[in-house]
């Protein structure tokens, strides 16, 4: 019995903690699949929105979900403003050169942060005290409530905004075909940018959530989860949303059960194994499928 409580914890807390990555890795997977842009400075926008989040709460004295709004639609702006100045003028570049400056808009946000922040870690305050509930001897507590509670609304919305909005159907037509979309009276460039945008802003919750959880944030908090992120979309199918979930859960329960049942040390052995695993034997991921291309 006690073994099974402490798998249905570990279950928990896995889901939790794949909650945040499926946030970041929803960014990595929209971008990819309209431009096909492995976006390596997507971790930082994550550390961008946690600092703003941070000085929403401790400098504004706001609560948690204003602070959420604000650092969802301030970094969502930054991320278009980035798309903007650093990769739509390498629109039609080779993929080296856009590859290069992603990692250059890395460095960039991160030592920029560095000199405004500070390298010094800060301290998120408490928002829960010691508020939580018990099922059956499994613990859920406030900070895992609310990232399971705000990651099933966020998830819910852009489900809605994808399928059931114009330009949701916009963006899935830019994701098919960028040029035959625009030969069709789609302004694609308008897409990209809003697609930069909505998964800047999800990376940017994400990134506020860790802060609450965590307690702690730094400039350099964006690169392990930006990486796990981006196995999270390589495991699900990069391009795909729903892969994008799936593949943050699966790395999150994963990570959680090595943390809990082997040792911490190997947690983040794992998630680059499991990349190496998918690479080998499912390269497309859970749910992509093998497309061929014409030479």
């Amino acid at each position: 019995m006690e073994v099974t409580h402490q798998v249905l914890q570990q279950l928990v807390n896995g889901i939790s903690l794949g909650s945040i990555y499926a946030l970041i890795a929803l960014g990595y997977t929209m971008i990819y699949g309209i431009i096909k842009l492995i976006n390596f400075a997507h971790g930082d926008i994550y550390m961008v929105g946690a600092y703003i989040g941070f000085y929403a709460i401790t400098q504004a004295h706001l609560s948690i979900v204003p602070a959420l709004i604000i650092s969802f639609v301030v970094t969502g702006i930054i991320g278009m403003v980035v798309e903007k100045l650093a990769y739509k003028p390498l629109r039609h570049a080779p993929r080296i050169s856009v590859l290069i400056t992603a990692i250059g808009v890395s460095f960039f946000l991160e030592y920029t942060s560095m000199y405004f922040v500070s390298p010094t870690p800060r301290t998120f305050p408490a928002l829960f005290g010691d508020v939580a509930i018990e099922l059956g001897g499994i613990v859920i507590n406030g900070q895992q409530m609310l990232i399971l509670g705000i990651t099933t609304i966020l998830m819910i919305v852009l489900t809605y905004v994808v399928h059931r909005t114009k330009t949701g159907k916009a963006m899935r037509a830019a994701s098919f075909d960028t040029e035959t979309a625009q030969l069709m009276g789609i302004d694609s460039d308008r897409i990209i940018s809003i697609t930069f945008g909505i998964g800047s802003a999800l990376a940017a919750v994400a990134g506020v959530l860790v802060g609450v959880y965590y307690n702690s944030i730094d400039p350099l908090m964006g690169i392990m989860p930006g990486l796990k992120a981006f196995v999270a979309a390589v495991l699900g199918g990069i391009g795909i949303l729903p892969g994008a979930v799936v593949g943050g859960l699966i790395l999150g329960i994963v990570e959680a059960f090595v943390s809990g049942f082997v040792s911490s040390t190997f947690r983040d052995a794992a998630a680059f194994a499991i990349l190496i695993l998918v690479l080998l034997f499912k390269p497309t991921g859970i749910f992509g499928k093998n497309t061929k291309e014409k030479v």
